[in-house]
This record gives structure tokens, sequence and C-alpha cells, in this order.
């Protein structure tokens, strides 16, 4: 193994590591300090977190970038809503209709999109996204229209043994949206490492030269587009529970600017970057309203500045600066052109 290879190692591991120990903090705070701004802001922070580590299947190891992504949140949350309301389907089934119903959307959609490249793949998938919000728009009996699914999502309590949840409490849906990021994290982990994640990362960097080695670049976007609408999907039918409906905002072009944002802050190099960039954004917006109503402006100003000081995101920050000390450490091979000249004198 090479000196670069077992640092990446290293890092993975690291992620992990850290990821789990985030998510056993944020399983036992609440429960110390029952503070209600955390449970209200917490969910919107996980399943803004979901949402924009789904973008980042895309953005983060394809370098594709989706200006349409809300199409797929807007899709889960409605997919949701309507079977909770109008059917008997159980809520474990009604996620899971709801994933696959924004796989499948992506999965459509994706086909027509990952042909092109760069902007015009970016301004595609803006425009079915717009599609998208027509239907939701126009389709009343259905979706609501403009007014969206109002009155309510009935959420039957859950049985967990001989224990009965009721979701509706604050701290139990708390803690059902951690467990589920938990769980989309774990799962998106073991696929960007896995044989597929590096053949993205490959397409990403040159995909000219992955269908020389005999694999197909257009069917692995397209694999990377579809996992990516399913995770966004999940995000969309949490955020419909967690607000009680299902609303065109969600379909809206400006919804898919939101994980853009919070991938370029948290950094699109791991996939815990978009989990920090959701807790900065949302915790940041969450502050600046209480206290002023030009909170646009004020975010906006942070915003600005962090992007022209920082100019990466801040996990990828913080792995670069831990790589750099790494590889100067006593007892690292040296590696590049240099080293190995001063090794052969």
């Amino acid at each position: 193994m090479t000196h670069s290879t077992a640092l990446r190692s290293i890092v993975r591991r690291t992620e992990v590591t850290w990821g789990l120990v985030a998510a056993a903090v944020a399983a036992v705070l609440p429960l110390i300090y029952p503070s209600t701004f955390l449970l209200n802001v917490g969910p919107q922070i996980l399943v803004m977190g979901v949402f924009a580590m789904s973008l980042n299947l895309m953005l983060g190891y394809t370098g594709m970038v989706s200006f349409g992504h809300a199409a797929y949140f807007g899709m889960g949350a409605y997919t949701l809503g309507i079977l909770m309301q109008k059917t008997a389907v159980g809520l474990a089934a009604s996620l899971v209709l709801a994933v696959a119903g924004a796989a499948l959307l992506a999965l459509v959609i994706g086909f027509f999109c990952v042909r092109l490249g760069t902007i015009y793949f970016s301004m595609l998938t803006l425009a079915f996204a717009q599609i998208v919000y027509t239907v939701v728009i126009r389709a009343t009996p259905l979706t609501g229209g403009d007014q969206g699914l109002i009155g309510g999502i009935p959420v039957p309590p859950v049985r967990l043994g001989p224990w009965t949840v009721a979701l509706r409490s604050p701290l139990a849906f708390y803690e059902l949206t951690l467990s589920l990021t938990v769980a989309a994290f774990l799962l998106a982990k073991v696929l960007v490492d896995s044989r597929w994640g590096l053949l993205l990362r490959a397409v990403r960097d040159n995909g000219d030269r992955v269908e020389f080695l005999g694999a197909s670049a257009r069917g692995l976007r397209l694999s990377a587009f579809v996992a990516a609408g399913g995770f966004a999907g999940l995000a969309g039918a949490l955020m419909a529970l967690y607000v009680g409906g299902a609303y065109p905002d969600f379909v809206y072009w400006t919804k898919s600017a939101e994980p853009i944002f919070m991938v370029l802050i948290g950094g699109m190099h791991t996939l815990l970057g978009p989990l920090v960039g959701a807790a900065v954004l949302v915790g940041l917006t969450a502050v600046i309203t209480q206290y002023t109503s030009l909170w646009g402006l004020v975010l906006g100003a942070i915003l600005v500045a962090f992007t022209l000081f920082l100019k990466v995101g801040l996990l990828d920050f913080g792995a670069e600066r831990w790589r750099s000390r790494a590889a100067a450490a006593p007892g690292n091979p040296p590696v590049g052109g240099v080293a190995r000249a001063r090794e052969a004198k």
C-alpha cells in the first residue's frame, strides 16, 4: 500500500468514526438538555443534511451539478404524504415507496440528462424539475395544487416490541430522523468506498479513460443520478413528516439551491461535509431570524465572506491540513520527483 493510499484509508475510517461519535452525541444531547430549539431545528438539520449528501453523490463523486435536485425531494414528500393521507399503507412501507418513487423519477429524468455534459446537463435538470413543479401545481385532486397537502399527515404510533412510540412527540421524531440519517450515511459510505464509488471518481476525473477500460461512463453517471434521487426522496419524505404535509415549495427550483450551498460550505470530498454544511446553514438561519428580519442580508454576507476567504468546504479544508501534517511527519516515505532525486543522490 502506498503512502497516499494509506492516508486515504485512514481518512475514510476517521470519517466513519467521527460520524458515529457525532451521532451518539446528537442522540444523547436532547436527553440531557431537552431544548425546544434543538428539537425543532435538529430534525431540519438532519433532513437537509441527507438532502445535501444525496446531491454530493453527483457533485462530489461524479462532477455533475444538478439544478433540479428538488424534484426528487418533492417526489419523496408527496409520495409519502399521499400514501399516508389517502391509503392504508403504513409508515415504514410509505418511506420505502417514497424512496423508490424518487429513484424511479431520477431514472427517467437521468436517462435524458446524463447524455449531456457540463452546463447543458445542469440546465436540463432544471428544465425537468420545472416540469415536475408544473405537474404538482396542476394535479390539484392528487397534490392539492398550490395549497399542497393540507390537513396534516396522520402518523400512527410505532410499536417497538413491548413499547409504543408516538412519533408526534418532538423527541421521538428527532430520534427517528437521527436514526434514518445515520443509516443513510452508512449506506452511502459503503457505496462510495466500494468499487462502484471508485469508478464514479474515475468518471469524474477522466470519463474517456473509463470508457477505454471497458466501463460505461454514461451508465455510471446514471446510477449515481438514481442513487442521489433515492436519498433525496428519503429526505423529502422525512420533511413531509416533520411539517405535516407536502407543498409546491419542496419542488421549486430555489429548493435545489439549498443543498448546493450546503455542499460548498461543508465540503464536497467527504460525505460528512454536506451534513456539516446543513448544520451551519440551517443553524445560522434559525439563530439569525430570531434577531433580525434582515436575515437574508446577514446570512448572505456571511456566506460571501466564507466563500471568498476559505474557498473550500470546512471538512475539505480540515482534511487537507490533516493530510499535509501527516505527510510531513517524520518517518513518512518521501513522495514526488524532488524527493526521489534527493534519494538518488
